[in-house]
């Protein structure tokens, strides 16, 4: 059986794409723990974070504000290793509650991979 010129070229053309496509998938978030991606986090951080830390995590909030909360976007808070924001997240720091019990440790650690996307 013989193939044309322009049925190999469609075929290496297609066979081109789907690896490049297999590969954004697979490297998609590869910095990240297995399994937790920002993405997961956005939602906890809506109905726990937002309060004080404001949509964009500058804590430019009201609450913000009065309690002093840090930046989430600045380099102070994002130079820290994610055992770190973690260990805050979880246990709690100054008027910060912590949030492992209520949450669990999953959803904590989608908070961190959340943080990390809001970088100035």
């Amino acid at each position: 059986m013989k193939f044309s010129i322009k049925e190999v070229k469609k075929v290496v053309v297609a066979t081109m794409t789907l690896s490049i496509l297999a590969l954004v998938i697979l490297f998609q978030g590869s910095s990240q723990a297995a399994g937790t991606t920002a993405g997961d986090g956005g939602e906890t951080y809506k109905a726990k974070c937002v309060g004080c830390h404001g949509a964009d995590g500058t804590g430019n909030t009201p609450a913000g504000k009065a309690m002093k909360v840090r930046d989430l976007t600045s380099a102070e808070v994002q130079g820290q290793t994610d055992a770190q924001l973690y260990d805050i997240i979880a246990k709690g720091k100054g008027k910060m509650p912590g949030y492992e019990k209520p949450l669990g440790a999953d959803k904590c650690k989608e908070l961190v991979a959340y943080i990390r996307t809001l970088k100035k």
